[in-house]
């Protein structure tokens, strides 16, 4: 049986970012009411930009918030922030693929898994933990449905 579920390391980096943009919003929004440094429109553009971040990042936090778990032939995902769970037996996966990508001198793996009901689920090995038995566990169970990776 294998568990994968998101890293608390990255939750609280994400966070740290979080809170950092949003004093930088609360900041500028002070300044504005009080000062008034800037001309009006580095006031619009600067909150609007910085509003647009927190909330895509707000999003992919909580996007990105699920529980996987794999074994005895069946994948479950559990979404807490949706309220639901999502059982899927082997024979449902359509296909599936690692990708690798070296960035900055670091690798970073993906893998997605494809299903017949045309849903998908992404693990990385940087967000979630157990990345690497996730991936063994379908490699020895859905060896048939893997996607062979092209080497540009």
């Amino acid at each position: 049986m294998v568990s994968i579920k998101p890293k608390i390391s990255t939750y609280i980096s994400l966070s740290l970012v979080l809170l950092v943009l949003t004093g930088g919003l609360v900041l500028i929004l002070r300044d504005f009411s009080y000062k008034g440094s800037f001309p009006l429109w580095f006031y619009l553009v600067a909150c609007s930009l910085i509003t647009l971040v927190i909330l895509m990042l707000l999003v992919k936090m909580m996007a990105g918030w699920r529980f996987i778990t794999a074994g005895k032939d069946h994948i479950v995902i559990r979404l807490p922030l949706r309220g639901s769970t999502k059982a899927y037996p082997l024979s449902e996966i359509l296909a599936w693929e690692e990708e690798t990508i070296i960035a900055n001198k670091r690798e970073f793996k993906q893998v997605t898994i494809a299903f017949q009901d045309h849903q998908s689920i992404s693990v990385s090995n940087h967000e979630h933990e157990a990345y690497t038995d996730l991936v063994n566990y379908l490699k020895k169970k859905a060896q048939k449905q893997m996607i062979k990776n092209k080497k540009a």
